[in-house]
């Protein structure tokens, strides 16, 4: 067996493991409850709280405060 057919068939069968999962979730009533439980918490708590992370790190980066050795942020002013 080449290394290419074996990741092809190795791409199968974790393709036809991963529907066979999403079945048997989806048709047993605990496990779609707690599956949408998780898929809701992550929407309304993990996203926001990175895109706020990544939106403060690129605040920081873009130079718009800089920090005073009190570790308060002043305003720099920039003249155009």
């Amino acid at each position: 067996m080449t290394q290419s057919s074996a990741e092809k068939f190795a791409n199968l069968v974790i393709g036809a493991a991963a529907i066979g999962v999403a079945y048997y979730v989806l048709k047993t009533p605990p496990l779609r409850r707690a599956v949408w439980r998780l898929a809701v918490a992550a929407l309304t708590g993990t996203i926001p709280a990175w895109v706020s992370q990544e939106i403060r790190n690129g605040w920081e980066a873009s130079g718009a405060y800089q920090a005073q050795p009190g570790g308060v942020p002043a305003r720099i002013t920039r003249h155009m």
